[in-house]
């Protein structure tokens, strides 16, 4: 009985099934580093996410609480929001000046930038899911197609002659599932993850928002605890 000989799979096909088979393993190498790089991000934000803002409204002054912030793995999803709350402190002085809608303008921007950095690496993952089992699948027909033409060529055909060269091309299928069922599961991990970071990075600007805006002026320059509004 034949075993399965992946060299033999890779020798006996042509350039075609090579470059199939190499685009299997670049889109599982790039995959799995957003899986292994997002995942530990992940887990990192959520594990330091509750210490982080306890300190931050511990903090007694907005300036302190920011930099503690930056000294913290919850940099990425909070730092941007007490920078956008920090910047406004000076401008807030002056006459005339729209400190809660620029500050509300100031906050919802940087929920874009940190939505942005939360979904990067989710777009390949998707792609890689989609994609994948069709070019294992297109590796496997083509396979096929290879093999039956070296069996036409055959003097004579026998079972164990047909079922080993079809049998290892369908090794492409499995190559392609293999690469995007990790993909799909991951990206609907990191979906979910990323909703729950986004929930708590938006109620914190409502926070910093409520307590910026509630009867006195808070800036940089403040050395009074901060109030958390429903604290």
């Amino acid at each position: 009985m034949e075993t399965l000989d992946l060299a033999r799979l890779w020798y006996g096909t042509d350039s075609v099934g090579r470059a199939v088979a190499l685009l299997l393993l670049l889109m599982s190498l790039a995959s799995w580093y957003v899986i292994l790089s997002r995942g530990w991000e992940v887990w990192s934000l959520r594990r330091c996410l509750p210490t982080a803002l306890r300190n931050f409204w511990n903090a007694p002054s907005l300036e302190t609480g920011h930099q503690q912030l930056e000294q913290t793995s919850c940099a990425p999803l909070l730092s941007p929001l007490s920078d956008a709350t920090r910047q406004l402190g000076p401008a807030a002085a002056r006459p005339g000046f729209d400190h809660s809608g620029q500050l509300t303008r100031s906050l919802r921007q940087a929920l874009t930038e940190i939505t942005m950095h939360l979904e990067s690496g989710l777009t390949l993952l998707a792609s890689t899911a989609a994609v994948a089992p069709f070019v294992g699948l297109f590796g496997t027909v083509w396979g096929i197609y290879h093999a039956l033409l070296g069996i036409s060529r055959a003097s004579s055909v026998q079972l164990d002659v047909v079922a080993g060269p079809v049998g290892e091309a369908l090794v492409m299928t499995a190559a392609g599932l293999f690469v995007a069922i990790p993909a799909v599961l991951a990206y609907n991990f990191l979906n979910r993850a990323n909703r729950i970071l986004m929930a708590a990075a938006d109620g914190f600007a409502h926070d910093l928002h409520a307590s910026a805006t509630a009867g006195e002026t808070w800036n940089t320059s403040d050395t009074r605890r901060p109030r958390v509004v429903g604290g």
